[in-house]
């Protein structure tokens, strides 16, 4: 399960340089003037101007991602223990975790997006020791204002899946998600990818995809598979999308004022509606003819509150470490349903987000929020969602602090 995104970037030729306009009187240079620091440059795909900031020496990228969609087993709980106490799972977490003659337990068949070397997609990228945190997240796309990005995605599933990003812009070709709008079959083929099938999405990344005003660096996305979208949510396909500012861009498209970045995923994963309910049942049960699909305490042993597809702490510690006086920023997000109402909450240390002071923030189903975090304060600490139900189903991680 350690890959990362495979990035091939090369100068963009979609985005030529604006034409020398003649004849530019006094008072129009004053108006051009009174616009810096913002240049206009025509945008590949013919939706308005994509901008970066005027003095700034970054030069706008295609950037290229090879993303497959595979069938993976997943452990929410590899360590086989409760690693908040540090003891064996109790009676309450036991209903989750533990397989049984009439329960999966913890592993289960899922869908995930993963990063490939090359458009072969013969040979997955590893994944960096920064990105090891992201547990079930599909790998970190990152785009920059002014850039384009490609998602080359092949279909490794036994059913049609997509690709579908949210913030950036696409033309209908590129949207992934099927409804009827009206648009002809070759807008079509991005919708619902056939197993085996490969599509390459193409993004235009606008000043509006980037931060705003009261923003940041850089901001937050996510894409997820839309083709039959809870189906696919529920089975895996989701991953996170960050666009930074043009000015404030390393060449990696990383924010240069930030040390370290962390994406969390805060969900209740509903197994029941996965696709692979019944082949999870036949694989991972013990007596998988004596299950019941339709008994409750069956449904609610597949409910798996989990923060990056892990529950009750078993994401592994080292891969939520910093150091004290780092800036460190924290890309979150929701999905699911009405019971998919989090409330991240940090031990030890404090964040701003949207402008304020807090060390808890609000998230709804297919809310993104940024936070930052200098932290002062050294030690392992937890980081949970407040909701008491999530506390009890194992909806908590930790993170550890350094010295400096």
């Amino acid at each position: 399960m350690s890959e990362t995104v495979a990035r091939k970037v090369e100068p963009s030729s979609s985005h030529p340089a604006p034409r020398r306009r003649r004849h530019l009187g006094i008072a129009a240079l004053g108006a051009v003037v009174a616009l810096a620091p913002v240049l206009f440059l025509s945008g590949l795909l013919g939706g308005g101007a994509v901008s970066v900031q005027a003095g700034s020496s970054y030069l706008p990228q295609t950037r290229t991602y090879f993303l497959g969609a595979d069938e993976v087993v997943w452990n929410y709980a590899p360590a086989g223990v409760n690693q908040i106490t540090g003891q064996p799972f109790d009676a309450d977490a036991a209903v989750f975790v533990e397989p049984g003659p009439q329960r999966i337990g913890s592993s289960y068949l899922k869908s995930l997006y993963r990063e490939y070397t090359d458009a072969s997609f013969g040979t997955l990228k590893p994944r960096s020791d920064a990105d090891q945190h992201l547990g079930m997240l599909g790998p970190v796309i990152r785009g920059v204002v002014g850039d384009t990005i490609k998602v080359v995605f092949r279909n490794n599933l036994d059913r049609p899946a997509s690709v579908h990003t949210h913030g950036v812009f696409y033309k209908k070709s590129s949207e992934g998600a099927p409804y009827d709008d009206g648009t002809a079959p070759t807008d079509k083929a991005d919708d619902a990818v056939p197993p085996g099938g490969t599509h390459t999405y193409t993004y235009g990344v606008p000043e509006r995809a980037g931060p705003g005003p009261m923003d940041g660096s850089s901001v937050m996305w996510m894409y997820h598979s839309h083709t039959n979208e809870v189906a696919d949510d529920y089975a895996g396909l989701v991953g996170p999308m960050v666009i930074t500012k043009a000015g404030a861009a390393r060449p990696d498209g990383t924010p240069r004022d930030v040390d370290r970045e962390f994406f969390l995923q805060f969900k209740v994963s509903d197994e029941n509606q996965s696709p692979y309910l019944a082949r999870n049942i036949a694989d991972f049960a013990g007596d998988p003819a004596s299950v019941n699909p339709q008994d409750p305490e069956f449904g609610e042993s597949n409910l798996m509150h989990s923060i990056n597809g892990y529950v009750y702490g078993n994401q592994p510690l080292d891969t939520v470490t910093m150091r004290k006086g780092e800036r460190v920023r924290w890309y979150l997000m929701g999905m699911g349903t009405e019971v998919d109402l989090h409330t991240p909450h940090w031990h030890g240390n404090t964040v701003t987000a949207l402008g304020m002071r807090t060390d808890v923030v609000n998230l709804l189903p297919a809310s993104m929020m940024v936070a930052d975090m200098v932290p002062d304060d050294a030690g392992t600490w937890l980081f949970h969602c407040h909701v008491n139900d999530h506390i009890t189903a194992g909806m908590l991680t930790r993170y550890r602090v350094l010295p400096r």
